[in-house]
């Protein structure tokens, strides 16, 4: 009953969210003014096929992540958020877990950045929420891959182009700051396995965990190599949000510049592969 009260509240509050609230192209005709099933899954980083099966109740026992990005998604209220929670059969997450609630205050902050790559991780840097923007420049990650440090030590990387002094930055800063969020949370489940799977799969990251060395997010410009477009550098800020331990980054181009020009492009084609 759990599971199909769920996908009832899932199909009912799909309806209320335009593409349009959601940063996504209205895309024609449509029989329900809210969001189609694969603009849901494509704004959780779920696939379709289980964004359906949850819907009419043939998957059972959704995952605590999943029940957190569909939230995401339909722009749930806290209280809204515990009901879905209820409604899977989980408890929602209490104190001494890593927040993952992105607020509608935050949410309408983002909504008004349009045409800005914009992305929302929580504290261990596991990828929230981004923007259609934000995907179609640094790419649409799954998995264990929406976690940006597991991507630089134990997976493919990003379309960031490091040199060995940045990349050695770049180590350090992760590794300081997901020793600093696990001193924050020592309750936390989820962050005891990420931090495991990176220590034994890792040597660097191990090594770096015990050495404490520390370091900290700064701006910067960032060279990305873009596969349609090619090179391009922008500018990268992350922004703390206050009370939730959020991070926002977002990436910006000069005013009239050729990177400007591409980050431009990039857009117009990840808006067209969002259509088609």
């Amino acid at each position: 009953m759990a599971t199909t009260e769920f996908g009832r509240t899932v199909r009912r509050w799909r309806d209320r969210v335009s593409p349009d609230a959601a940063g996504l192209p209205a895309g024609g005709h449509r029989r329900a003014p809210g969001l189609r099933r694969e603009e849901l899954a494509l704004l959780a980083g779920i696939s379709v096929d289980y964004v359906t099966r949850l819907e009419q109740g043939r998957a059972a026992n959704p995952s605590e992540q999943v029940v957190e990005a569909l939230g995401r998604a339909l722009r749930v209220t806290a209280a809204e958020r515990e009901h879905l929670f209820h409604a899977a059969g989980l408890v929602p997450p209490g104190q001494g877990t890593v927040p993952a609630f992105i607020t509608p205050s935050v949410q309408r902050m983002l909504d008004r950045l349009t045409g800005t790559p914009v992305a929302v991780s929580d504290a261990t840097w596991t990828l929230l929420l981004a923007n259609p923007q934000y995907t179609a420049l640094m790419g649409d990650y799954q998995g264990s891959e929406r976690n940006a440090v597991w991507r630089n030590f134990l997976g493919s990387g990003s379309r960031v182009v490091h040199t060995p002094e940045s990349q050695r930055d770049l180590e350090i800063t992760q590794v300081s700051d997901l020793r600093a969020t696990a001193g924050r949370y020592p309750a936390d489940q989820r962050l005891r396995r990420l931090v495991a799977e990176l220590r034994a799969g890792s040597e660097r990251f191990a090594e770096l965990w015990d050495s404490g060395e520390v370091g900290g997010h700064q701006a910067s410009r960032k060279t990305i190599d873009h596969p349609q477009v090619g090179p391009l550098t922008l500018d990268c800020d992350v922004l703390s949000v206050a009370g939730s331990d959020l991070r926002i980054m977002i990436y910006t181009a000069e005013p009239g510049s050729r990177d400007a020009e591409r980050l431009a492009l990039i857009a117009v084609l990840g808006t067209q592969s969002l259509v088609g």
